[in-house]
């Protein structure tokens, strides 16, 4: 008697296992490893060259952080990147790069500065507008005074891109 409740038992599960595994594909779900919610009628994206609004026109800049927000797309989204205008669309521009002095040792001597980049960007989605929005982003990066910035500078602005390269897209697909 034990051998056949066993079997049962074993059949049962056997059955229902095999009636959620069909049912499950019935449905389509749209899954991320970043945590995106994109809608799912998006299909295309398109990011406008940074403009570069600061004193500072570092060279380069602007095409910078227009390739590594596309990268970044890329990686994590399933939309294709598209010239022209999109199903998204992002436009930005870096309204900040500069160095300021954090710690001040004596009269106008600095122990420490701050490297900081802000970018203005505007996210427009055609498919779900009250998605839109546009929003500053700003990192910074603390530095011993007595580090050469021209010698550090390269490294510090690809760390704070790589910062606010997320900030955005966190803001834009994560609902931060």
């Amino acid at each position: 008697m034990r051998l056949n409740q066993g079997i049962f038992r074993i059949a049962v599960f056997t059955l229902l296992l095999a009636s959620v595994l069909s049912f499950s594909s019935c449905f389509t779900m749209k899954y991320s490893t970043t945590g995106a919610s994109i809608p799912l009628e998006a299909k295309t994206v398109s990011v406008q060259i940074f403009e570069n609004l600061t004193r500072s026109q570092e060279a380069g800049l602007n095409q910078q952080i227009t390739d590594k927000l596309k990268d970044f797309i890329q990686t994590n989204t399933q939309l294709l990147i598209i010239n022209g205008t999109g199903d998204i669309d992002f436009e930005g521009a870096i309204t900040g790069f500069g160095v300021t002095p954090t710690a001040i040792v004596s009269g106008d001597e600095a122990a420490q500065n701050r490297f900081t980049i802000t970018l203005k960007v505007k996210f427009i989605c055609e498919v779900k507008p009250e998605m839109d929005f546009e929003s500053s982003f700003s990192r910074y990066e603390d530095y011993d005074a007595n580090i050469d910035f021209e010698t550090a500078k390269t490294s510090y602005i690809d760390d704070l891109l790589d910062l606010l390269i997320e900030d955005v897209f966190n803001k834009a697909f994560a609902n931060w």
